[in-house]
């Protein structure tokens, strides 16, 4: 398999010790070069692949319209398991398939956190931002098992590095506390992926993802926390979650939660992902597969231009009147923009906390 050059040695030959503990079985016949395979009862479905990874910081390449140009993945694959995901590409590079097996087959870089280290603590590294959560989630599954991101956390923020995480876990609250120190030494930029109001049609499209009130309820502990965390309302789905009420509906909640800003963007299927998308389609949306052709005709990725402005013209007054653009001036730390103070979603009421210091805004990622 190709992915051997990201180990250590490309070998496979590290000693079982160097492995993490757990539940599972070595298997280095089914996956040549890792060290190797463990299925945990607790985590059905999932494969993890454990790897030892040579480097730990990835270049963005020059041509790319990111504002960042250095990421970190402490996995490859994705048990969110979102239909849509435009990272399903990355699994070809593993001999993988793009469907079943990036939703299942979860490659664990076990010693990511140590090897970044190494790589910020030279002297050529400048402190450039870094971006965690623009291919695969670091707060998956997987992370409640290999708590990867505390290290690197540290890491980053022991060295001065600035970061941004973007997720669609929940598991994020766990690092809060950790977060908030290292916001003491660098920026620290946090975002949560929230596409879909809609309960039914969430869990069908995103089988794998926390409920949209979980990361809603995130959204409001990392305000509480201190944090100015950023929306991302992406992928919008046209016919499917794109009407006035239902992005109303999701912008309120969101304002609510405390939220600082929301960025949104329309579906986007790249080659690898339409197969996967259309399948999905036929099987759930039958009635839609016509609509979804023409406006993603042939091997276009972008929905078609009309239909881009028709979303634009809805979703922005919204954004507007929840005062949810970039660049608007935030609540005050620990208290949600809604009418009534406490957010809806939550149990207990918010306290303020210490106000954020000063973040950079989200990154664009379509």
């Amino acid at each position: 398999m190709r992915w051997k050059q990201q180990l250590a040695d490309g070998s496979g030959s590290e000693p079982r010790d160097s492995a993490l503990p757990g539940l599972g079985i070595r298997d280095v016949a089914a996956v040549p070069g890792h060290l190797r395979t463990v299925r945990a009862p607790e985590f059905r479905g999932a494969v993890f692949h454990e790897v030892l990874a040579k480097s730990a910081l990835n270049r963005v390449p020059g041509a790319s319209s990111m504002p960042f140009s250095w990421t970190v993945n402490p996995y490859r694959g994705c048990s969110h398991a979102c239909v849509y995901c435009f990272a399903r590409g990355s699994h070809r590079y593993l001999d993988l398939d793009t469907g079943q097996d990036f939703d299942s087959q979860i490659i664990v870089k076990v010693n990511v956190a140590e090897v970044l280290g190494r790589e910020l603590s030279r002297p050529a590294w400048a402190g450039e931002h870094v971006a965690l959560g623009t291919n695969t989630d670091p707060y998956q599954r997987a992370e409640g098992r290999y708590r990867l991101m505390p290290g690197i956390i540290r890491a980053l923020g022991g060295s001065g590095t600035p970061f941004s995480i973007l997720t669609k876990g929940t598991l994020l609250r766990r690092d809060l506390p950790l977060l908030t120190e290292m916001r003491e030494r660098v920026g620290v930029s946090l975002a949560m992926s929230i596409a879909i109001g809609d309960p039914v049609l969430q869990q069908s499209i995103e089988p794998g993802t926390p409920s949209t009130r979980a990361r809603l309820e995130t959204v409001a502990a990392a305000r509480e926390a201190g944090f100015a965390c950023d929306v991302f309302v992406m992928p919008v789905l046209p016919h499917l979650s794109d009407s006035t009420a239902q992005l109303s509906g999701l912008l309120h909640d969101i304002s609510d939660a405390g939220a600082r800003s929301v960025v949104y963007g329309p579906l986007h299927l790249r080659s690898h992902v339409k197969p996967w998308f259309f399948e999905w389609l036929e099987r759930c949306h039958p009635e839609l597969v016509a609509p979804y052709r023409a406006l993603y005709p042939g091997t276009a990725s972008r929905a078609a231009q009309g239909y881009r402005m028709q979303l634009a013209a809805r979703i922005k007054p919204l954004i507007r009147r929840y005062r949810l653009e970039r660049g608007a001036t935030p609540p005050t730390s620990g208290e949600p923009r809604g009418s009534g103070g406490i957010p809806r979603f939550t149990r207990q009421p918010m306290t303020p906390g210490t106000p954020a210091r000063a973040e950079p805004g989200p990154p664009t990622l379509f």
